[in-house]
């Protein structure tokens, strides 16, 4: 490119304006050809690097694919090994009970059954003790292995039956024929000890059990002895629980190798074990197959590469026309979507709607196509806190929520409808982020079915509290009757008594004692009225009061929620407004929350009527002015309503007294209560230029010094 340059040096300098033109537009062509010689060879390297990837792929599969083969035939191998294990097992147990029944030939006697017995012992090496038993199950005659000898009972196990025995011996006397029974713990002498199994075999005569032969295994010796030395030789062989644990085990198994394990049921009349074989292999060689499948793999690769620069253009034409009928199919999907979608660059200016987001706010797709802030569905009464919204966002510095966030937009018919958005960043092909797209549902009819849901709610709630007030009314007629009415007595006699004839110059001296026994009564019956309001009163506050040293953005945030649904429900913008470094409050907090949501509440209820515009409502917490140790702080709530008239202020903190057709006139009463509780003051003054500011003080937190 240089060359090229220095070339047309001369013929610049010395040419008209239309030579250095022309040498303009060589010089505006030439990086466009070096671009498409840079995608020609990323075309061909990525052909290549393709070829690698598929090579190396396909060789990775092949290890994998000979290891898991070769694992699956040791798998197999150990798990014949186990099932030629158990039957060598099985059919030696069958010999030994043959061999059992032999003892019983000729009927010998206990000396000759108890040589055959030994006889027997010396040859079947798994068994350590014969026995014969009478139909008690107590012993005739016995012998020992001269192989095992084990810590037997010092009475020589003459009458001990333990309960594995007689278990197996009663289900041999039902089946009438062997069984066996669970293993025990047999100590040795040599302080270790053997998992011992107990066969019992009933002697039959005429159908009648006359005895029993009862013959002890031992399991580690029956792995050692009936079990192929080939199986044990680098493997591990064991008997094991349904639960895993080992009972006997024989073999050596190498560390750090691949292991196998291959388990068999060894099932017995009268019980069942586990026979677990363990073996290790070394990992397989593989290198000769590897080989092989390489030269393989690459000629299949080559001939792959030529069909593949063949149908390359065949394929690139293919690949548009797929293209444009993914296109059309994205455009059918998005036109059929009744969930609204809107894309905007990284200036918000809108570039593409769908139909569904078009219908949704009344506009076409040419009104909205270009716009930018503010937006034709913003409402204007919010278009400012959405424009600051959207600034933000367009900064890249706040990511917005993936579960959403819900707002409230305007048709082109001034009707308003709340929304849910979710928005998320828009990235192209290169990775490169270059806008954001939002998708929106409308809630309107969510929206009204909470809302009635929230007013049946809440007449509930007031139907509940008219009859606790009902029931409290009812309380206070029920216990007032008696010392109202016998107060009534009283003064009825007293009077009469008072309105006695006299003579003029005589004093009623006769009924001065009837009429101070009266009096006195009368104030006996209003005490007792007094102690009984003083109960009923006590038990509506009988709350315990328990404060808590809290801050006041604390108190906002947990109630600030709820505030907002109806703000938002009622078209009010909330302002906080909390003075810097104030100090904790020291109150019952649950209380204190629910005097701000009840003024909160009034105070927005105070502008629901049409021709309020604007509503905002101003929540404001500061240092009270009037203590000059800031030992109070004081909170306010303002409105734009319309104000309390005089007559209203009057009656404002009079229980049961409401300008409403749905309130109880319960609130502000309790919210009056709750604050002198605290030693606080709740008052109300007019706003200017209009509505109404309710001021309340708490006291601050004083830590102990």
């Amino acid at each position: 490119m240089e060359n090229v340059t220095q070339g047309l040096g001369p013929l610049a300098s010395s040419a008209d304006t239309a030579g250095a033109s022309a040498v303009a537009a060589g010089d505006d062509a030439l990086p466009q050809w070096q671009l498409h010689r840079w995608h020609s060879a990323w075309r061909r390297w990525s052909l290549w690097t393709l070829l690698v990837v598929l090579v190396a792929s396909m060789l990775i599969t092949l290890v994998w694919l000979a290891g898991r083969y070769e694992a699956s035939l040791v798998q197999s191998r150990v798990e014949r090994d186990a099932a030629d294990a158990v039957s060598d097992i099985r059919i030696a147990f069958a010999h030994n009970v043959q061999n059992m029944q032999s003892l019983q030939m000729g009927e010998p006697d206990l000396a000759n059954w108890e040589s055959r017995a030994s006889d027997l012992l010396n040859a079947r090496r798994e068994l350590v003790r014969l026995e014969w038993r009478d139909s008690q199950l107590k012993v005739r005659a016995h012998a020992e292995s001269p192989f095992r000898p084990m810590n037997w009972d010092p009475s020589d196990g003459s009458n001990s039956i333990h309960s594995d025995m007689n278990v197996s011996c009663t289900n041999a006397r039902r089946v009438g024929g062997p069984s066996y029974s669970s293993s025990y713990f047999q100590p040795l002498p040599n302080g270790m000890g053997s998992e011992m199994m107990e066969l019992c075999l009933p002697l039959m005569d005429d159908g009648r059990v006359t005895g029993f032969l009862i013959a002890t295994y031992s399991l580690q010796t029956v792995l050692i002895d009936l079990v192929a030395p080939s199986l044990q030789r680098g493997q591990e062989v064991s008997f094991t629980e349904a639960d895993g644990t080992r009972l006997a085990v024989v073999g050596a198994m190498r560390r750090g190798t691949r292991m196998f394990t291959a388990q068999q049921l060894f099932d017995l009349p009268g019980t069942t074990l586990i026979l677990r074989l363990d073996s290790w292999h070394a990992a397989p060689s593989v290198f000769p197959n590897v080989l092989t499948a390489l030269v393989t793999a690459m000629s299949i690769a080559l001939v792959t590469v030529l069909i593949v620069l063949v149908r390359d253009n065949r394929r690139r034409l293919r690949a548009e026309r797929d293209l444009g009928e993914a296109l059309a199919f994205r455009k059918a999907m998005e036109d059929s979507q009744v969930t609204g979608l809107r894309a905007r660059d990284l200036d918000g200016r809108i570039t593409y709607v769908n139909p569904a987001f078009c219908e949704m706010v009344g506009f076409t797709a040419d009104e909205l196509i270009g716009h930018t802030n503010p937006l034709p569905y913003w409402p204007p009464e919010l278009a400012g806190e959405y424009s600051a919204r959207q600034t933000v966002r367009m900064s890249g510095n706040h990511i917005p929520p993936r579960e959403g966030y819900e707002s409230t937009f305007m048709r082109k018919d001034g009707t308003r409808f709340p929304v849910m958005i979710y928005e998320a960043p828009l990235i192209n092909a290169q990775g490169l982020h270059t806008g954001w797209m939002g998708s929106f549902l409308d809630v309107s009819e969510q929206r009204r079915v909470e809302e009635i849901s929230r007013a049946s709610l809440e007449r509930l709630q007031a139907t509940a509290r008219l009859a606790t007030v009902g029931e409290m009314a009812s309380l206070l007629s029920h216990e007032l009757n008696q010392p109202l009415a016998a107060i009534s007595s009283y003064a009825t006699g007293s009077l009469n008594l008072l309105q006695t004839e006299s003579p003029a110059a005589a004093p009623p001296t006769e009924n001065l004692a009837d009429v101070r026994v009266g009096i006195q009564r009368i104030a006996q019956q209003a005490e007792r009225a007094g102690r009984v309001i003083k109960s009923v009163h006590d038990f509506v506050r009988r709350r315990d009061q328990s404060r808590e040293a809290v801050s006041a953005q604390g108190l906002i945030d947990a109630v600030l929620p709820l505030i907002r649904l109806q703000a938002h429900k009622l078209r009010v913008h909330i302002q906080i407004i909390i003075e810097p470094e104030l100090p904790e409050l020291l109150c019952d907090r649950t209380m204190v929350e629910q005097v701000l949501l009840n003024l909160a509440r009034n105070g927005m209820q105070s502008m629901d009527h049409p021709e309020i515009q604007p509503r905002v409502l101003e929540i404001r917490v500061r240092r009270a002015a009037s203590n000059a140790q800031n030992k109070w702080l004081e909170f306010s709530v303002s409105d734009m309503g319309a104000g309390i008239s005089d007559d209203v202020a009057a009656r404002l903190f009079t229980p049961f007294y409401t300008t409403r057709a749905e309130g109880m006139g319960l609130g502000l009463s309790l919210c009056r209560t709750v604050i002198e509780q605290h030693g606080g003051f709740l008052g109300h003054a007019a706003r200017e230029p209009r509505g109404t500011v309710f001021t309340f003080t708490l006291p601050a937190f004083q830590p102990e010094a």
